[in-house]
């Protein structure tokens, strides 16, 4: 079989994204309890993510979702990891800002541990990428969409993006506040 420079760099950025989910599940996490989530999305389900980025990108402050929806079209696939709004279970933590646990649940707040947890898991998957020498981006506007699509179960409340691209000069780079790549 012949395999054409597109061929190994699409094998290779979605074996890179497996080695990112496998790295964010094992980094480090509050009390040992994993709350992570995780997914990888090319082809199809790649273009359902960027087509709603589109979509939100109508609304008041996310014009920037075009620009990143444009650069997660031309990456071979988009890791996604999410984490579950459950808190610690903490007495008196205090870190959301609230007395206790169950006040930060009731108000609808987030866990600080959860949030940190997810904070990690990300270093972890991009220090993957770039041990890997992909090129990738953490991005909010295609975790909002994810978010949107209920890509993931209803108690994810966070979740980011980490597109991979192996074009030869990175489409993350120079793209300016709002700049739409082409």
């Amino acid at each position: 079989m012949r395999y054409t420079d597109s061929d190994s760099e699409r094998i290779v950025a979605l074996d890179v994204a497996h080695k990112m989910v496998a790295a964010a599940k094992t980094a480090p996490k509050g009390c040992g309890v994993d709350k992570l989530t995780a997914c990888i999305l090319d082809g199809y389900s790649k273009q359902t993510l960027t087509d709603e980025m589109r979509k939100m990108s109508d609304l008041p402050g996310l014009d920037f979702f075009n620009r990143d929806a444009a650069g997660i079209d031309a990456s071979q696939c988009i890791v996604l990891i999410g984490v579950r709004n459950i808190p610690l279970g903490l007495t008196s933590c205090g870190f959301c800002g609230f007395k206790n646990c169950a006040e930060c649940f009731k108000a609808g707040s987030h866990c600080a541990f959860n949030i940190t947890d997810l904070g990690i898991a990300m270093g972890s998957a991009v220090s993957i990428a770039a041990d890997n020498r992909i090129d990738n981006r953490i991005m909010f506007s295609a975790g909002k969409a994810a978010l949107s699509l209920e890509i993931f179960d209803k108690d994810v409340k966070i979740c980011y993006g980490i597109p991979l691209s192996t074009t030869s000069k990175s489409i993350f780079f120079d793209r300016g506040p709002g700049s739409v790549l082409l």
